[in-house]
């Protein structure tokens, strides 16, 4: 056996030696999940908001303060003395506003149900967090892998290049210049791809740092991305199945409860039609008379009413306000479940055509291109082949591994999107929504 074949028989073992290296410390995405469903700032500001509503819920259903009034009635202007007239005197009353009907409850009412959509949209943050989280993590993920990929056969491809090179100097082979520049050539395009992939896992991991710290980012990501398993079977839902699933979806429930809201609103206006009363009472305390003979006190009760007689500028048009209101947030509904079901389906077609491609590279493209790249080796290995067949045939192997793992990646993607439809019975986050979360800055 000569030097030549010495190398290729190397070159040929080290395809079977080199594995793709395995990290200790590594970010899953069961980690990265649970960290930003669990620190996310925006869920505070929306607890807040809701116990703001709250508090005005309870004010809303409360009366007017009263009002206290103090005063001296009929002072004589000529001498200010306060017993000279028997019409003066000094005068406390108090009086008191009366509600619209039910408008004070109906108002408490109308924004309990506003506070109410609160932990519905709370919810759905979280459904959108974990959704745009897993697809990161997943980019990422896809990235450091097309990188190991292509370190793999990158070595080998430098490997080669030695053997191109040896069988060139020592004129043993069909080895041509124009060999060695090829091989050389796609080294560089390797490098450049894996500069671009660089990028992208450097992209990924950036748009993570929203939710999760820079020292969990410094990990590189796992390689186990099980988690990310379909909540149904969406390839095989019914059209009334999904339909019961986006009825419950929170961000339908949130508008749910603000239709609520503006149907209570109209009950609100409605009650302008009927009178305001008002009630007061007055002491007036006088002065004994100058001879010292004594004056009476005077007490005074009175309740006032307001007569809505005139309701064409007035009631009638908040009342078509707060129906229009209303029909105005019944429309939102509809546009949000239309928007919901057109991305469903678009995401299902997906998902269809992805299983398609996948069943068609494991069953049929990547066992080709494995059978042609050892043919095309074995070939080089006898000197019955040459040095271009191998180089093509090991590039198109790689790139079918890539466009592989692209399309399993990218169900992955489409799966974590379709459970964002399905996140009504999504247990991880109804367990979230059913305790204290906490909250790092």
């Amino acid at each position: 056996m000569n030097h030549f074949a010495v190398l290729k028989a190397v070159f040929v073992s080290s395809l079977l030696s080199i594995s793709l290296s395995v990290h200790s410390a590594e970010l899953s995405l069961n980690e990265a999940i649970n960290y930003a469903l669990n620190h996310e700032p925006w869920l505070k500001a929306s607890k807040q908001k809701q116990t703001s509503i709250e508090a005005k819920s309870i004010a809303a259903g409360t009366l007017p303060d009263p009002v206290l009034t103090l005063g001296l009635m009929n002072l004589p202007t000529n001498g200010f003395a306060f017993d000279q007239e028997n019409m003066t005197q000094f005068k406390v009353g108090i009086s008191q506003s009366l509600s619209r009907g039910d408008s004070l409850a109906l108002q408490q009412k109308a924004l309990s149900q506003s506070a109410a959509a609160e932990p519905w949209i709370r919810k759905d943050r979280l459904a959108q967090v974990k959704t745009t989280v897993t697809e990161s993590w997943l980019n990422a993920y896809r990235a450091q892998r097309s990188i190991a990929l292509i370190e793999q056969d990158k070595a080998l491809f430098t490997q080669l290049i030695d053997i191109t090179e040896s069988s060139y100097v020592s004129s043993v082979g069909k080895t041509r210049q124009q060999d060695i520049i090829r091989a050389q050539l796609e080294l560089t395009r390797l490098e450049d791809k894996l500069i671009q992939l660089e990028q992208q896992l450097q992209g990924a991991k950036k748009r993570l740092t929203q939710w999760l710290p820079i020292d969990m980012l410094s990990q590189p990501v796992g390689e186990d991305f099980s988690q990310v398993s379909a909540l149904k079977n969406y390839t095989e839902l019914e059209f009334q199945q999904l339909m019961a699933l986006l009825l419950k979806h929170p961000a339908i429930m949130a508008i749910d409860n603000a239709i609520e809201a503006k149907q209570t609103q109209i009950s609100v206006a409605e009650q302008g039609y009927k009178p305001q009363i008002g009630v007061n009472m007055g002491y007036g305390y006088r002065d004994d008379m100058p001879m010292g003979g004594s004056r009476a006190d005077l007490f005074s009760v009175g309740v006032s009413i307001d007569l809505p007689l005139f309701t064409d500028n007035r009631q009638d048009q908040l009342v078509n306000a707060a129906i229009a209101d209303s029909e105005e947030a019944k429309t939102q509904k509809l546009i949000a479940l239309k928007k919901l079901q057109g991305m469903y389906f678009k995401e299902v077609s997906q998902l269809t055509r992805l299983s398609q491609r996948a069943a068609l590279y494991k069953t049929k493209l990547l066992p080709q291109m494995a059978e042609q790249s050892q043919a095309t080796l074995n070939a080089f290995t006898r000197d019955d082949g040459n040095f271009s067949d191998v180089m093509q045939a090991r590039i198109s192997e790689l790139n079918a591994k890539i466009d592989a793992l692209n399309i399993h990646v990218d169900q992955k993607i489409i799966i974590a999107r379709l459970n964002y439809y399905a996140s009504a019975d999504d247990a991880s986050l109804k367990n979230l929504t059913q305790q204290e979360l906490t909250y790092e800055y």
